[in-house]
């Protein structure tokens, strides 16, 4: 019978992908431990929580999920950082499930003093050294979360759209 002769393979495969994505997804959670490199980051401001506020309605852009990723896409793309909704929406999705105010309380980081906090569940050092200009100076802004997580995750993995499990 060709499924039962095809079966152990497919098989086999699936435990080598699950393996592989364990793999890759724990070398990711330790990544985030370090303490990240500004080499590529976006130059870092002193802007107000304000600012985003502002800049959104400007913009016109509603102050929910699909108004902060379509806010903080125009940004990355005035940066250069590459990133798109689909790719934002779904590390989010998965982070928070659309909470702003979404905090780790149980991991490594949050063992150590330093939580992840927001849509994509920065930690501070990561967020202080990865800020982008003209988004507020606030790790739980949903524009500057969204944002400074993609300009990590560009530095790190070429782009937020890399990213499909904890980075």
């Amino acid at each position: 019978m060709a499924l039962t002769q095809t079966q152990p393979r497919a098989t086999a495969r699936f435990r080598k992908i699950s393996f592989a994505g364990l793999a890759t997804a724990g070398a990711a959670a330790a990544a985030l431990t370090l303490v990240p490199s500004a080499a590529h980051a976006a130059e870092p401001t002193a802007r107000s929580a304000s600012v985003s506020q502002a800049a959104a309605a400007k913009a016109g852009h509603a102050d929910n999920l699909d108004g902060w990723i379509r806010e903080a896409l125009g940004i990355m793309k005035a940066k250069g950082i590459p990133g798109t909704y689909e790719g934002l929406h779904r590390n989010i999705m998965r982070e928070s499930a659309g909470d702003p105010n979404a905090q780790n309380g149980w991991d490594v980081n949050a063992q150590n003093g330093t939580p992840s906090k927001g849509l994509l569940q920065v930690i501070q050092p990561t967020f202080d050294a990865y800020h982008v200009e003209g988004t507020a100076n606030d790790l739980t802004d949903p524009v500057a979360n969204i944002a400074a997580a993609a300009n990590y995750a560009a530095d790190k993995y070429g782009s937020i759209d890399n990213v499909d499990s904890a980075y």
